[in-house]
C-alpha cells in the first residue's frame, strides 16, 4: 500500500511538473512548435537513465526508490499521448514541417540521450 501511494504522489509531482513546464514554454516562446512537451520529455529521459546509473549495481531491481522515480515521477512528467496528439494537430493545421520536427527532434534526442548516458562507457 506505501508502494502504490508513493507512485501516485510520484506521478502527481512529474505531472504537476510538466505542467508548469508547458505553462512557463507558452508564455515566453512564441512557436508552432510543441515546446514544453519536447522539453519535459527530454528532461524525463536524462532523469530515468540518471536514476539508472546511480542505482546500477546498488539496489535490487525491485528497489522502491527506483520504481518511484521512474515509473511514478517520470511516468507523469514525460507523456507520448500528448507528444502525439501535438503531432497530429500540427498536422490538421498544415504544419506538416514541425510535425515532422517534432517526431524526429523527440525521438533521436531521447534516444541519443539514455543511449549517451547509459551505454557510451560500455561500448
Amino acid at each position: 500500500m506505501v508502494q502504490i501511494g508513493l507512485l501516485f504522489l510520484a506521478g502527481g509531482m512529474g505531472t504537476l511538473c510538466r505542467y508548469g513546464i508547458s505553462k512557463a514554454t507558452l508564455s515566453m516562446v512564441a512557436t508552432n512548435f510543441p515546446l514544453g512537451t519536447f522539453i519535459s520529455n527530454i528532461i524525463s529521459c536524462v532523469i530515468l537513465a540518471l536514476t539508472l546509473l546511480y542505482f546500477n549495481g546498488k539496489f535490487s531491481d525491485n528497489s522502491l526508490a527506483k520504481l518511484v522515480i521512474i515509473t511514478g515521477f517520470c511516468g507523469g512528467f514525460s507523456t507520448f499521448s500528448t507528444f502525439s496528439y501535438e503531432t497530429v494537430a500540427l498536422l490538421k493545421q498544415g504544419n506538416v514541417m514541425w510535425a515532422i520536427v517534432n517526431i524526429l527532434v523527440s525521438v533521436l534526442v531521447g534516444v541519443a540521450l539514455i543511449y549517451f548516458l547509459l551505454i557510451k562507457d560500455k561500448v
